[in-house]
């Protein structure tokens, strides 16, 4: 008897209307089958952007003519800066680029226009914050075009002879805190807060739900301690391996990637064992929601989705809209981010990294 003949055709359709009753019956795992293609079109197709624009830029200005009136202009006419205000001096620029306050910094020198007018061809200093090149790449190659239209514009006349290419001045970058624009600079910190999200939630989530779908959560509730001791005691060895696997991260990045570490390493494990316990109780979380561990699993992965996007991880971060930096704002992998590149790569102390954002 075959699956075409008639007694066995009706044994096969009995068993796919019972999986989709069996899935109509789970609402959760009902809803992860439409909610993570919904969640990954919205996110690709709306939040994430390779080529961010629009992003927080300070000026130094110690020359004030009409040529540096002119660049500033264009500049905040440009789509990859905004500008949010004046800085009185390069220690203060440098300072918004620890805390993470602005992308760019950009010095005009003084006496500018005077040099300029001599034919010494002075320059801009523009300060990036490189630790993610691709979120400065492209601004930072607009800049020739930036300056190749002041020079158009403003050298006219008598100044027309200053006009042929190269403009009479020039953009001098220095990409801060990555100079050599390294991806892996940017990539392989992330990776710790990727790793330890996806690792503390999965594991206390599967652990907790499994001690629950086994009948020996209540064993452990009847023992003789406190329903906090048993919840610590369950947690305590998830810390230690989060801290391990921290220390592993960090051991390669230095050796095998060759990524200079310029920060406190108290400030550090601090920050990470921070991290570790937000994590662990988003795992807890999950686990008192989920009926057994697939559903611990799927709740894990519609929790890590936007995580691994919309954190800065993936994509850079200021290149999102505004709505999607409201979502990401909220979740702790974004501030973890920010904080392992600012003591890695930046050296920022506990009052930078207080005021990081």
């Amino acid at each position: 008897m075959t699956l075409f003949s008639k007694p066995g055709f009706s044994r096969w359709w009995s068993m796919v209307v019972k999986e989709f009753l069996q899935l109509k019956r789970d609402r959760l795992t009902f809803g992860m089958i439409v909610g993570i293609p919904i969640m990954q079109l919205t996110l690709f197709g709306f939040a994430i952007n390779s080529d961010p624009k629009h992003m927080p830029t300070a000026l130094i200005v110690n020359d004030h003519s009409e040529i540096t009136r002119t660049i500033i202009s264009t500049l905040k006419n440009s789509d990859y800066f905004e500008i949010v205000g004046e800085l009185p001096d390069e220690e203060a620029g440098r300072r918004a680029l620890a805390q993470g306050d602005i992308q760019f910094v950009i010095n005009i020198p003084v006496d500018f226009t005077k040099n300029m007018l001599r034919g010494e061809r002075p320059a801009v200093l523009i300060e990036a914050d490189a630790t993610d090149p691709t979120a400065t790449g492209m601004a930072l190659s607009s800049l020739n075009q930036v300056f190749e239209y002041v020079a158009r514009k403003d050298l006219t006349g008598p100044l027309a002879q200053l006009v042929p290419a190269p403009p009479p001045f020039e953009a001098r970058v220095q990409r801060m805190y990555n100079p050599e624009g390294n991806t892996h600079f940017n990539v392989v910190p992330g990776l710790m807060g990727v790793i330890l999200t996806m690792t503390m939630v999965l594991m206390t989530g599967l652990a907790i739900t499994r001690e629950r779908e086994r009948g020996t959560m209540e064993n452990l509730l009847a023992m003789p301690l406190r329903p906090f001791e048993v919840m610590a005691g369950k947690i305590l060895p998830y810390i230690v391996i989060g801290l391990i696997q921290a220390t592993l991260i960090l051991i390669a990045a230095r050796l095998l990637f060759n990524i200079p570490f310029f920060g406190s390493i108290f400030s550090l494990y601090f920050a990470t064992y921070i991290f570790i316990a937000a994590n662990l109780m988003v795992g807890i979380t999950i686990s008192s929601l989920a009926r057994n561990q697939l559903q611990a699993m799927q709740m894990t992965f519609f929790f890590f989705l936007p995580n691994i996007l919309l954190s800065g991880f993936m994509f850079p971060f200021r290149g999102m809209p505004y709505w999607a930096q409201i979502i990401g704002n909220i979740l702790p992998l974004t501030h973890f981010h920010r904080v392992v590149r600012g003591i890695i790569l930046k050296g920022n102390e506990f009052g930078d990294l207080w005021q990081s954002r």
